[in-house]
């Protein structure tokens, strides 16, 4: 709580916790009353990026009648996280998380994953507008046995909802790695 209420910074800032631990899909619903109609950012707690990332991702949200942005950045083992795909204007089409050698090996035959192009990873920070809502409070648990927020945008693109993909610039880092962690000094 680093910031206190943001007053400071001439912001609005509001602290919860999960306190059940079932998923990235169920998380956004803490938020929901203090959103109200409002977009908002959503950023996982383990994920550090360089300041102007969040300028960057509000211009890009802004360029058109997006209901949601989500970060991405170049990834080489997408299994520890959400794959993502998209189109010719960096629009988001499919995602997948944490797929499995089965399903990257069937992405690849079907012609998602082409030789020689990026494969986008899940880079954990997003923009939604709270139409996003809609599609948490409908997730099953997944096969992990987790509601995934990934699912929920997965039923916002088969909805005709339009996700915006913006490219994270610099550096990204997972902190949850300890190696990772012990290299930030």
């Amino acid at each position: 709580k680093h910031f206190g209420d943001g007053s400071a910074l001439g912001l609005n800032i509001t602290y919860t916790t999960q306190e059940v631990q079932d998923g990235t899909g169920k998380a956004p619903e803490l938020a929901r009353e203090f959103v109200g109609n409002d977009a908002f950012l959503l950023t996982y707690g383990d994920i550090l990026v360089r300041p102007d990332t969040y300028k960057q991702m509000i211009a890009r949200f802004g360029e058109g009648d997006f209901s949601g942005l989500i970060t991405v950045t170049p990834g080489e083992d997408v299994r520890k996280g959400g794959i993502n795909f998209f189109d010719d204007d960096f629009c988001l089409q499919k995602i997948v998380e944490k797929p499995s050698d089965a399903q990257l090996d069937q992405l690849r035959a079907e012609g998602w994953i082409k030789d020689g192009e990026p494969v986008w990873y899940n880079a954990g920070i997003y923009i939604f507008q709270p139409v996003v809502f809609d599609h948490t409070a409908g997730l099953q648990k997944s096969p992990r046995g987790e509601y995934e927020l990934t699912d929920a945008i997965e039923t916002m693109i088969d909805t005709g909802e339009l996700v915006a993909g913006a490219k994270i610039e610099g550096r990204w880092v997972d902190v949850r790695d300890p190696d990772v962690l012990e290299s930030l000094g």
